[in-house]
């Protein structure tokens, strides 16, 4: 409903959902575990509608356990400010001051290889549903009663798992479909394929002279206008304006729970991008860059995005940010995945070196790292003792697009 508005109302309601986050935090427990179950799946209709459907209870008596952590996460004092420093930004370019509350929240424990395959099979299960042969199960899941979505939604896909105390929600966004990584189509290829390539190309997806460009701000050669192309991210219908809209309907049915999210692809770009919104924890899997994206929306930075962890591999080039030009499969496909730096930490599988994977776009799909990289330790020499890599921060000196120049270009002769 908040997406049929203007985007400055909808930013003003949309404050008005927000959650308050001036509480004194609670003393949270080092480490402990937590046991989800399926309770809901979301969908967005034609009309931009956010329609959410209960599970049945027979799909949702299974449980996902994992253990957490303590995290610290940073969140704005208010919803307020946060959008009229995002606003202020948009329109004169100017910053403005967002007063930030530090607080630890229970967070995924992303440092044991166990919680990251959980977290990737609740994220694989965003592309399919309960009844379908690829939805990941444990013994004893009956799989009887038909359930799905509505057939025509062409938008934003997921499921919601609550754990059994209601404390902790965890929201998982489907990635792109498209047959040539994932193996299957659906009424959703045609805008996520949009989003993809406004959120990741430097601008519009303009690769090459025979590309028809998703917005119209090429200038000419190497040079994009700025400030259309920050105008055509911010449409009522894209993957990010609907995504805050679906983060504030989970907020209102779940009003005192922490709040993760998790996706893959672009699912776990938009993860990210929510999550450094609201200052939720985030895992995202095999997902295309999105600090640019972040920067093109105006999204107020908080002191540190470390509450975001990125998981990927070195022979996936989507997320490594080598997938590109004309010739390359994304190109093929008529996706520009050109951007390659991330927020937050980055937990990287070098199984290029140590697995002498080849570079393939088909080792994207979210079953090649259930199956192939998460289903054992990640034992290499100098990490004794840890089951997955170390997760670091992505590289400060990271730079997208520096062969484009970015101005005011259009109306000028």
């Amino acid at each position: 409903m908040l997406n049929l508005l203007p985007t400055t109302l909808r930013f003003l309601l949309g404050s008005l959902l927000w959650l308050d986050f001036s509480q004194p935090p609670a003393v949270l427990p080092a480490r402990t575990s937590l046991s989800f179950q399926l309770r809901h799946e979301h969908a967005i209709t034609n009309d931009s509608r956010v329609i959410f459907s209960d599970a049945v209870p027979l799909f949702s008596a299974d449980s996902y356990i994992m253990s957490t952590s303590t995290i610290q996460t940073h969140r704005p004092q208010s919803a307020k400010t946060f959008h009229s420093a995002r606003l202020r930004s948009i329109r004169y370019g100017q910053s403005e001051q967002v007063l930030w509350d530090t607080t630890d929240v229970l967070g995924p424990n992303v440092e044991e290889r166990e919680t990251l395959l959980t977290l990737a099979k609740m994220t694989s299960n965003a592309y399919t549903s309960p009844t379908a042969s690829d939805w990941y199960i444990a013994d004893g899941w009956n799989k009887s009663t038909p359930f799905g979505w509505e057939p025509d939604a062409d938008g934003i896909r997921g499921h919601i798992f609550v754990s059994d105390d209601n404390s902790t929600v965890v929201l998982s966004i489907k990635g792109t479909s498209a047959g040539w990584i994932t193996g299957g189509g659906g009424p959703t290829v045609r805008k996520d394929k949009l989003n993809d390539n406004l959120l990741f190309s430097c601008c519009c997806a303009r690769v090459g002279p025979t590309w028809s460009t998703v917005c119209d701000c090429h200038q000419g050669g190497y040079r994009c206008d700025q400030e259309c192309l920050e105008k055509s991210l911010i449409g009522e219908s894209l993957y990010y304006s609907v995504g805050l809209n679906l983060y504030n309907n989970v907020t209102y049915l779940y009003p005192n729970a922490d709040i993760w999210l998790i996706g893959h692809s672009l699912g776990g770009s938009l993860a990210s991008l929510i999550g450094v919104t609201f200052g939720a924890p985030v895992v995202a899997f095999e997902a295309p860059s999105e600090k640019l994206a972040a920067t093109r929306l105006h999204l107020p930075s908080p002191p540190s995005t470390q509450h975001i962890t990125h998981v990927f591999h070195t022979a996936d080039p989507i997320p490594m940010g080598t997938c590109t030009g004309i010739t390359s499969s994304c190109g093929m496909a008529g996706y520009a995945m050109e951007t390659r730096c991330h927020l937050g930490k980055v937990i990287r599988y070098d199984t290029v070196t140590h697995l002498n994977w080849s570079v393939d776009v088909r080792t994207h799909s979210i079953v090649q790292i259930i199956d192939r990289l998460l289903s054992e330790d990640w034992t290499q020499e100098g990490q004794e003792g840890r089951t997955v890599p170390e997760a670091k921060a992505d590289d400060e000196d990271c730079v997208d697009c520096f062969n484009w120049e970015f101005g005011s270009f259009q109306g000028k002769s």
